[in-house]
């Protein structure tokens, strides 16, 4: 069948049909694997332990594909395409140019168009805990998926893992690289991340382009970004390569700094200068750094002034980057799925001056004001730290290169667990119910608080 998502002008009506559709051709799939005949058929006894077989396969397969978050949802996460015409007279002019189809993002499906082979796996640094779980993970891999394993460098230096016999028996299958030195691109198939959300940014940074799908076990701290228990991985990894698995296309901000000149002066020499071009995934901060004084920034938006930021600084993140400090300075959380682009003020020294949300294909500039008393320091996932001069600018807009975030559930069930779960979203006592107060409504004027205390205590 074809895609059951192509856009999100797709009514509740022809999504029922498409759903139908999806059950009469499982149930034909299911009649083609076991030949049944049509002389099969006659007998009563036996179309009733088909039926319990088929229920039984289709009712395995749709635990399957909830797992998996693959059974086709009845609403598009697109919002509703608008009706093109605006009364007797107004309607939008047609640009063909402008013409795209936007795929809905709960029909994001990771597949393989060939078996993958190579697997980078990235562990939180400094953490005895992680070592064992890693142990198990690398040696499954090698000795029984017989995938060629990826780690860095310095991994291979932990002397506490030499404690561990079948990370001896494997080591000398292991491959490695160092950050900064190899180029693991086209190299790597898939990512396994084991520990806490700094692994995820780490392979985040580790590819400027495309990036390899991400399975992240929650082994760290917090761990909102990792959705997957390591208790079962290997049952997990194996639906995972077999493309059992839904997947958050997490946008990312191409942040680039601009300077002066294209030429710095060495001594004698004149060498060209370093040109910032990173991709990051959570956000990008613009703040005073250890400078006594206020920031002051400009903050353009496709060319255009939009307003002068006075404060600690400026933060400005991709929608997976809302739960991380921009949460702590006040913003909104918006789903990762969201395609938008978020600008908070860190403490800004005015009570007017709110966090905004803004389109994800706009262009931000963001420089030093003339009459800044100091410069502005810049961090990239809280990594790179650089310093902006006036008279120089950074770029920001959103990457065509997402990290692509494999699901343990779905893009809806997952977020919203992190935020319970990591966050405590919206936890707090329950109300208690009426009943349990109409005492206190008959109480008289002269009851003090102490007596109504002392009674509901005798009646519990």
């Amino acid at each position: 069948m074809a895609s059951l998502w192509v856009g999100s002008d797709v009514d509740l009506s022809t999504l029922h049909q498409y759903r139908m559709a999806d059950r009469l051709e499982f149930r034909l799939a299911c009649l083609h694997n076991k030949k049944i005949s049509n002389s099969a058929c006659v007998s009563r006894r036996f179309n009733e332990d088909f039926d319990r077989h088929s229920f039984e396969a289709d009712d395995d397969i749709w635990r399957r594909r909830r797992r998996s978050g693959t059974w086709p949802r009845t609403r598009s996460l697109n919002a509703p395409s608008p009706v093109q015409q605006f009364g007797p007279c107004g309607r939008i002019m047609k640009n063909s140019a402008m013409v795209m189809t936007i795929q809905d993002p709960a029909s994001q499906r990771l597949t393989w168009y060939k078996p993958p082979l190579t697997v980078l796996v990235i562990k939180k640094v400094r953490d005895v805990s992680v070592l064992s779980p890693f142990v198990q993970l690398v040696h499954w891999l090698i000795e029984e998926k017989r995938m060629v394993v990826f780690v860095e460098a310095a991994v291979m230096e932990d002397t506490h893992l030499d404690q561990y016999k079948p990370f001896l028996k494997i080591k000398e299958k292991l491959m490695t690289f160092k950050d900064g030195k190899d180029d693991l691109t086209d190299k790597i198939d898939f990512i396994i991340c084991l520990g806490g959300d700094g692994t995820l940014l780490y392979a985040s940074q580790l590819f400027q382009q495309s990036v390899p799908p991400v399975m992240a076990f929650h082994l760290g701290s917090l761990g909102f970004l990792t959705p997957f228990q390591f208790d079962n991985f290997q049952e997990q990894v194996n639906n995972v390569l077999e493309g059992h698995a839904a997947l958050t296309l997490r946008s990312r901000l191409r942040c680039i700094i601009m300077k002066k000149s294209d030429e710095t002066d060495v001594g004698d020499k004149k060498l060209p200068k370093i040109q910032t071009n990173l991709l990051v995934l959570n956000e990008v901060v613009v703040d005073r750094g250890p400078s006594p004084y206020l920031s002051n920034i400009d903050l353009f938006l496709d060319g255009k002034h939009i307003t002068s930021v006075q404060g600690d600084g400026l933060i400005v993140s991709t929608p997976t980057g809302s739960t991380a400090y921009a949460v702590a300075a006040g913003a909104s959380m918006i789903h990762p799925s969201v395609p938008a682009i978020m600008v908070t003020p860190i403490c800004p020294h005015s009570l007017s001056f709110r966090p905004i949300v803004v389109p994800a294909g706009v262009e931000l500039k963001i420089a030093p004001s003339a009459d800044a008393r100091s410069s502005t320091f810049i961090c990239f996932d809280g990594r790179y730290q650089q310093e902006l001069h006036p008279g120089e600018s950074l770029r920001v807009t959103t990457s065509i290169y997402p990290v692509p975030s494999i699901c343990a559930q779905d893009q809806i069930s997952d977020w919203f667990d992190s935020l319970a779960e990591c966050l405590h979203w919206n936890v707090r006592k329950r109300q208690k119910h009426l009943e349990e107060l109409t005492d206190l409504t008959h109480s008289s004027s002269d009851d003090t608080l102490d007596s109504l205390d002392k009674e509901l205590s005798e009646k519990e």
